[in-house]
């Protein structure tokens, strides 16, 4: 069973655990996205470093690629973040993987980089949505999916249609079920069919 669809916790079960390809270490049980970090594009991501990538994608307990994306506040310049993210998506499409996209201010961008790559056919997770509804708009538009965590705007959320939503903790301090509690109380729905959705749209997405 999926639930929690984005944790930085190495022994999360129920979980999708986001490592970069040079930390992969898959223990037995648990389940990983891998790329690498728009944070990490300081550093030159290197052709053996992709190959690296490419190799961990096709690994059994690999789900999605990711996290990977464009953050305008941080990182190296957003061509090269952009570039790094199209590369991402080749990956994914190759591997028939779903990515897990970080995105601070960089809506636009990161839809722009998919449509010319002609890449549009790769599913998006859009993680840690803290977005307005209008920006939790554009990104339904596009076909994404939406994933929040314990701090969204609900307005946000009052906007996302069920059968695009998903639950994270990230690297926050809480349980998934807290996060479920959070959502379910914003969408004056049962926290157990939060739960049931949550679990529903990432086995769905990613197996």
């Amino acid at each position: 069973m999926l639930l929690d669809i984005h944790t930085h916790r190495p022994d999360a079960t129920a979980a999708l655990i986001s490592v970069d390809p040079r930390q992969f270490d898959p223990q037995p049980g648990l389940w990983y996205s891998v790329g690498f970090h728009p944070w990490d594009t300081v550093e030159a991501i290197t052709p053996a470093h992709i190959a690296l990538l490419e190799q961990c994608a096709r690994h059994p307990q690999v789900l999605a690629i990711g996290e990977t994306g464009m953050d305008s506040l941080r990182g190296a310049d957003l061509g090269i973040q952009e570039a790094l993210f199209v590369r991402h998506l080749q990956v994914a499409r190759d591997s028939d993987l779903p990515v897990v996209v970080h995105s601070v201010r960089t809506t636009q961008q990161i839809l722009a980089a998919r449509h010319r790559a002609q890449l549009t056919d790769v599913p998006l997770i859009i993680h840690g949505m803290r977005g307005n509804q209008h920006v939790a708009r554009t990104w339904l538009d596009a076909g994404c999916y939406l994933s929040y965590g314990a701090r969204f705007n609900p307005a946000a959320l009052l906007a996302t249609p069920l059968d695009r939503l998903l639950i994270e903790t990230d690297d926050a301090p809480v349980t998934i079920h807290h996060v479920a509690a959070l959502v379910a109380q914003t969408l004056h729905r049962p926290i157990d069919t939060i739960l049931h959705i949550a679990t529903t749209n990432a086995q769905r997405l990613l197996t």
